[in-house]
């Protein structure tokens, strides 16, 4: 046999060999998925007295395991080590309000969402920043440049020389950073509830979140605790909704995530546990 063609075979035998390994990658059957969440991230997860994992995305993770017909074990760790965990195979799917933003694409893959989300700001009850930030009610998306613009001008007015809380590694953080670092003193967090007490002992003077985790908050605490204000804003840096993070090269866990999800919000179940959690319906349009 010449080097030519004992060359040539070396190569197909290899070409073979890669391409066995990739169909085995693409009909990787899963009966078993890792999801880690944070725990502490109330009411989208947090930790009980007796260390047992509750909340909206817990509820949910449990729909659409069962939906996928896979067996899920759920643990806990900081927000901000998840991406590097995912990546390195500790986990398999990270379930924590995770936004879906251009940013994080380059990193990591998401399912479709399972979550609308906007960001908008709470208060205490009496103070007068809601009274000099633009309509509660009102939903800004950051893509029109012309509306957004309008909103953020009147946003930093109103809050010129606040004091805001605002979580340390999140979405939250990205759009003070983005939009109103000029405006405000930002103090982060490592968890909301650090953020709230401070809130609560007037440490600041305004906290930014997302609206139905701020409404989660406002369930607990009261209304005579904590109070929004403010418009909310969607999109742009603060992303298209919570997704499920998920490595790029699990293309079959993405679809059994997204099909699972379709059908849970096609048949209402996220309205339901939304609804009984933050007392609004997060299901994406």
């Amino acid at each position: 046999m010449n080097t030519l063609v004992a060359s040539r075979l070396a190569v197909a035998v290899v070409l073979i060999f890669m391409g066995c390994l990739s169909v085995q990658a693409a009909d990787k059957k899963w009966t078993e998925v890792k999801i880690v969440t944070e725990g502490g991230f109330y009411p989208w997860n947090y930790t009980q007295a007796d260390g047992t994992l509750a909340g909206f995305e817990i509820d949910l993770a449990k729909d659409l395991c069962k939906r996928m017909g896979v067996k899920c074990t759920l643990t806990s760790q900081a927000f901000d080590s998840m991406i590097p965990a995912l990546n390195a195979g500790k986990f398999d799917a990270i379930l924590d309000d995770v936004a879906i933003t251009p940013k994080r694409k380059e990193s990591i893959a998401f399912s479709i969402p399972y979550a609308s989300l906007c960001y908008t700001f709470a208060t205490t009850p009496g103070s007068d920043i809601a009274k000099r930030l633009p309509p509660e009610d009102s939903i800004i998306s950051l893509e029109d440049s012309a509306a957004s613009a309008s909103a953020l001008q009147k946003v930093n007015a109103a809050l010129k020389g606040k004091t805001m809380g605002t979580l340390a590694a999140g979405t939250s953080v990205t759009f003070v950073n983005t939009y109103l670092k000029d405006a405000v003193q930002i103090r982060q967090y490592k968890t909301p509830d650090a953020r709230d007490l401070d809130l609560a002992s007037e440490r600041v003077d305004v906290i930014v979140g997302s609206k139905d985790a701020l409404l989660g908050v406002i369930k607990k605490q009261g209304s005579d605790a904590i109070a929004l204000a403010g418009p909310c804003f969607q999109g742009g840096v603060v992303g298209e909704g919570a997704g499920i993070g998920l490595r790029k090269s699990d293309t079959d866990l993405k679809q059994m995530f997204d099909e699972a999800i379709k059908a849970a919000r096609a048949d209402g179940t996220i309205k339901r546990l939304s609804q009984a959690t933050f007392g609004m319906d997060v299901t994406p349009l």
